[in-house]
């Protein structure tokens, strides 16, 4: 898992030197969807054809989260971010809640996949989201915590 998070990390400062200049909704789309690319091809073969499966799908992820980035308007973004802070704060684990922009048809949802508590006692939660613009969906799986003042912060 260190060699994934280093392979993200990676990309992440590569895309922010060398790519044009991304706006914020471009590099958080890039980010999630570099995570998710990473996520999908460590789970294909193994040793050194790992790492490349592990490259590749950050490279194809980030370039396809950039894109959905870049098509989230403000109100998009506001609604996707109130609605997972309470599907982590709310929500029973597998059960998913959603957001609809009714001004740009986009819309998506969060379900909580797992909750656990860390050895310093901080809850967390990994959760599955999903998010619809102009019909195509797209996927991302992370973690977030709770926070001292109560709200959720991404984690991975």
């Amino acid at each position: 898992m260190k060699k994934i998070g280093v392979v993200v990390s990676l990309f992440a400062m590569t895309v922010a030197g060398c790519a044009p200049a991304m706006g914020p909704k471009e590099t958080g789309g890039a980010l999630i969807g570099a995570g998710t690319g990473a996520l999908i091809g460590s789970q294909i073969g193994g040793g050194r054809g790992q790492l490349v499966a592990v490259a590749v799908g950050t490279l194809a992820g980030a370039i396809v989260g950039q894109e959905v980035g870049r098509t989230l308007d403000r109100a998009d973004q506001l609604a996707m971010q109130q609605n997972a802070q309470y599907a982590l704060e709310h929500t029973r684990t597998n059960q998913a809640t959603g957001w609809r922009n009714p001004d740009t048809g986009n819309y998506g949802s969060v379900m909580p996949v797992e909750t656990y508590q860390t050895s310093t006692g901080q809850y967390c939660r990994e959760y599955l989201q999903t998010v619809v613009i102009g019909g195509q969906q797209q996927q991302a799986y992370g973690t977030a915590c709770r926070q001292p003042d109560g709200s959720w912060k991404i984690i991975r």
